[in-house]
């Protein structure tokens, strides 16, 4: 579905079409897009359940410059659209950070974070320790400037924009280890794989605009956070190691972290997707 919103910028979003005026709103990870979500929306029947593309990604349009923060504006005109009063936000990986992000929307009850992205510039939080090459490479490019990270998305994109789920494991390289290999299953691979096909079939402008507001402050403050944020992280975690998740929960003052030993960043989410939701079930119930 779209969403025109107010500044005439098209939202990409799923929902499960629930009238519950309470609901669960999901961030995707980084590349990604709102239908990673559907096995997720197609459990929930108790309360509305809702995802949408960030900018630049599948069907959203771009909004250059935009921060973590930024984010809050076009979530919370979707949640004004649909009607919904009372909602917890959970965020995976790159959408972690925008998950706490709602919580200053009024309506929000909680987050929950899963294997979420900490905040660039701490002299307490080494940001690239424990990432696959990968990585290194990719932010390293984002900190050189838009024109760098372009370059980069030039060489690097095509191929999850065409990506397979046979061909996953190989294009991930050193960003998974065991635990993710052994999670990302035929029916899983093809799933996330269709989702990251998805996320850059209009550009790679989505993903350049998520690197670069990761190198920057989120835009807002984790010590003002007066609501339950629940932060999931494993160890076997290559694209956003535990020391993220950590620092989270160290810096926000109603954070409770929730370490899971022999877990990727895949596999967290495979496995535990019940325990998340009833989590997101009593934050809404509280």
């Amino acid at each position: 579905m779209i969403l025109s919103l107010r500044d005439g910028r098209a939202l990409d979003f799923i929902s499960n079409d629930s009238a519950s005026k309470s609901a669960i709103l999901f961030h995707h990870g980084t590349p990604g897009e709102c239908s990673l979500w559907s096995p997720w929306l197609s459990e929930i029947t108790d309360v509305a359940a809702i995802a949408a593309s960030r900018p630049g990604y599948a069907l959203s349009d771009r909004r250059k410059g935009r921060t973590v923060a930024s984010d809050v504006e076009d979530q919370s005109e979707l949640l004004d659209h649909l009607g919904i009063e009372r909602f917890v936000s959970i965020g995976w990986s790159g959408g972690g950070p925008h998950a706490i992000n709602m919580t200053r929307d009024d309506r929000c009850v909680g987050a929950i974070t899963l294997a979420g992205v900490g905040e660039w510039g701490h002299a307490d939080l080494d940001f690239l320790a424990g990432m696959g090459p990968e990585n290194h490479e990719e932010f390293g490019a984002a900190l050189a400037g838009e024109s760098e990270i372009e370059r980069w998305m030039e060489k690097n994109a095509p191929a999850f924009a065409a990506v397979t789920g046979a061909d996953l494991i190989e294009a991930f390289g050193g960003l998974i280890g065991e635990a993710d290999k052994r999670a990302l299953t035929a029916r899983v691979a093809d799933h996330d794989a269709a989702s990251y096909r998805r996320s850059l079939s209009e550009g790679f402008y989505g993903w350049l605009d998520d690197d670069l507001a990761f190198v920057q402050n989120f835009g807002f403050s984790l010590a003002e956070i007066d609501k339950p944020v629940l932060v999931w992280q494993g160890d076997d975690d290559f694209m956003v190691p535990r020391a993220h998740s950590q620092w989270l929960a160290k810096h926000t003052p109603t954070a409770q972290l929730n370490f899971v030993p022999g877990h990727g960043h895949i596999s967290l989410v495979e496995e535990y997707r019940g325990e998340i939701l009833n989590q997101a079930r009593k934050l809404l119930r509280s």
